[in-house]
């Protein structure tokens, strides 16, 4: 047992501190030791928003006694009476003290809250402002609803209509500090969740986090569906982050308010409702503990599944030349599957924990009834005060009960929480170890030099290439060839900077300056202008260098389909490989780096049409790489690496290298 109460401790902690690492950024840099700092603030925020209700409550009071003090007396005598007592005890000092104390610590913490976090301060200011407001009338319908009753028992039609008619008052003044308060809290909620999301992207695109983490290998990590987590996970978050935070807050205040007022009308009936929610809120929390893993497997399994449809999407054309229905059918059917089943499994939880929670709450419908009917039977209350308790009770209830109440979501909160924190902390841990291009010096050198480089793939220690020492120049022209397998792409990695050799030194140009053309270009979700302009700005190049670019790489076919630059289509599904390797060869003239990396960029394309596209980099007077198993291929390069594929290779100016040999 004790070592259980352990573990949960231990799994609570860690939990918060998942929270803390999401959630204080927003409000308050991360620091290591300024997590009570962070707390300490929001408990400021209530000092501030405390005190500031009181003046206006005074205000107002003031106000309506020179209005109508005859009215005010009459239905508003103990809300009046509570602010003199204040004011006139020392309470008047303390809420003084406490809104000074707060206003303080603000100040004095303005520097850390740069960035426009003030902002978001008082959003949630504003947020828990109204929340006192709404709850305050809460407290005061509990009072009208005992008099309203009493004057209907007593039949005192007068004093009945008066009552009514301040009740109806109060839910005009409620209605509108109830819908801002939902404004505000959704506002809140969508700027939170754009920084949130702004920051994990950013994290995401450092360092090559995107590539390292590799999420379409699903073996390879436990980060799965970085879209999910950056989409749907942050917005879940966010979102219930508030509704938690505040329905916890709105939850203290209904309880501050109403436990005094159940108190004085039956402690019997207090000292019940404490014991039965203790009791129940006990049972409820242990029996949804596994809600928490199988709604994040949920999570997981649902990402899959979309993802699967979405890879059908993406190589639509592909799948229908290989007639490849049935394969992707039954893999998409075994995705939807684990959903299924763990949806099953999700449904039986979720059915065990209503049947407690609605057999929770039906049995407290009893408690207000069994303990008050004695002294009511007694004479010793009126029916009004019944009600009253009755009322008292109900809101008490429902504050305790807050947390068996959303225990679904908080589960769904709990796993979404694991999966986000996961993935914010693997992108940081990517960003904070040793700089990708470790071993790859980049300078203003007019060549790529490669000193006794060992490279080996990822996860293995067998060198696919051993001792690599070559010097590509300005204006050289490198064909690397060899069988399958050898190595030739993963050359092109180590000199592109996405692997990085297990030892020996690289020496390249810096970043802008070396581009890299794949078999299968990349083709970005964009307009045509925007294809062709990648990676560098748009705003660069004119319309007529972007025509006469098209033109030169041989795509007049396009320029007549698409005369409008600025057209937005898909370009991967509606252009052939052979228009895409074009439009690639289009975009590196553009970008006029000094060094090409060309991995089989003209393999889709005929002998005639490679050869211009070489004549135009040549031109250029473009320094070259490239990988490629076509003789003619030869003809534009001057000299040639060969990999064996055992981690040996050979450096051959290209007079002395015959194809027909490899």
């Amino acid at each position: 047992m004790t070592s259980t109460i352990a573990y949960d401790k231990q799994s609570l902690n860690a939990q918060l501190g998942k929270l803390r690492r999401l959630a204080q950024p927003f409000f308050l840099p991360l620091e290591p030791n300024n997590g009570w700092q962070f707390i300490w603030l929001l408990v400021c925020l209530i000092f501030c928003v405390g005190g500031l209700v009181l003046f206006l409550l005074t205000g107002v009071i003031e106000i309506l006694e020179k209005v109508q003090p005859i009215l005010t007396e009459k239905y508003f005598g103990g809300v009046v009476n509570t602010v003199g007592t204040i004011w006139q005890g020392s309470l008047g000092w303390l809420f003084i003290s406490f809104f000074l104390i707060g206003s303080s610590s603000f100040f004095a913490l303005r520097q850390q809250l740069r960035s426009k976090r003030w902002l978001h301060w008082i959003l949630l200011g504003i947020i828990v402002l109204m929340l006192l407001a709404v709850n305050g009338i809460n407290a005061g319908i509990g009072f009208i609803a005992r008099d309203l009753t009493n004057a209907l028992v007593a039949k005192q039609q007068d004093g009945f209509y008066k009552i009514l008619g301040i009740y109806a008052c109060c839910f005009i003044a409620a209605l509108p500090i109830r819908v801002s308060q939902i404004f505000f809290t959704y506002k809140l909620g969508i700027i939170w969740r754009e920084w949130l999301s702004k920051s994990l992207i950013s994290d995401y695109m450092n360092n090559k986090a995107y590539y390292v983490l590799n999420p379409n290998d699903e073996q390879a990590t436990d980060i799965d569906n970085p879209d999910q987590r950056i989409t749907d996970d942050t917005r879940a978050f966010t979102g219930q982050s508030l509704t938690f935070t505040l329905g916890i807050f709105d939850a203290l205040l209904t309880f501050s308010l109403n436990i005094l007022i159940l108190w004085s009308i039956s402690r019997a009936l207090t000292w019940s409702l404490f014991g039965y929610a203790a009791f129940a809120t006990t049972i409820l929390i242990i029996a949804g503990r596994n809600l928490v893993r199988i709604d994040f497997d949920q999570l997981r399994y649902e990402a899959d599944f979309r993802y699967g449809l979405v890879h059908i999407r993406d190589n639509a054309e592909s799948i229908a030349f290989y007639a490849g229905e049935e394969p992707e059918k039954n893999e998409t059917q075994r995705r939807l599957g684990s959903v299924v089943r763990n949806f099953n499994l999700l449904i039986i939880w979720r059915v065990i924990i209503d049947v407690m929670r609605r057999s929770i709450n039906y049995a407290g419908n009893f408690f207000p009834y069994l303990i008050m009917a004695i002294p009511y039977f007694a004479g010793e209350i009126d029916y009004g005060r019944f009600i009253q308790a009755n009322f008292a009770f109900g809101m008490v209830e429902g504050s305790l009960f807050f947390v068996v109440n959303q225990i679904e979501e908080l589960a769904k909160f709990t796993a979404g929480i694991s999966r986000l924190e996961g993935f914010q902390s693997k992108i940081e841990q990517v960003n904070t170890q040793v700089p990708y291009e470790k071993n790859i010096e980049l300078s203003n050198a007019n060549s790529i030099i490669i000193r006794n480089a060992d490279l080996c793939p990822p996860g293995s220690k067998t060198p696919i290439i051993h001792n690599l020492n070559i010097s590509i120049n300005q204006s050289d022209r490198l064909l690397v060839v060899g069988p399958s397998g050898c190595g030739k792409t993963s050359l092109l990695r180590m000199i592109s900077g996405l692997w990085k050799p297990i030892q020996g030194q690289i020496e390249k140009p810096e970043t802008g300056e070396l581009l890299f053309i794949p078999q299968k270009p990349y083709m970005l979700l964009g307009s045509l202008r925007e294809q062709l302009c990648y990676p560098t700005e748009e705003t660069r190049f004119s319309d007529d260098q972007l025509r006469s670019v098209l033109s030169e790489v041989k795509l007049y076919s396009l320029l007549s389909r698409y005369p409008d630059l600025d057209v937005k289509q898909d370009w991967q599904r509606i252009l052939s490989l052979g228009e895409q390797q074009r439009l690639a060869f289009g975009r590196l003239l553009l970008n006029a780096p000094r060094f090409a990396v060309l991995d089989e960029a003209t393999s889709a394309l005929d002998v005639k049409t490679e050869e211009h596209l070489y004549q135009l980099l040549k031109k250029r007077d473009l320094a070259v790489i490239s990988v490629g198993h076509r003789p003619t291929l030869i003809d534009f390069h001057s000299s040639v690496l060969e990999l064996v594929g055992d981690g040996s290779w050979h450096l051959l100016p290209t007079a002395s290298y015959d194809f027909e040999r490899s």
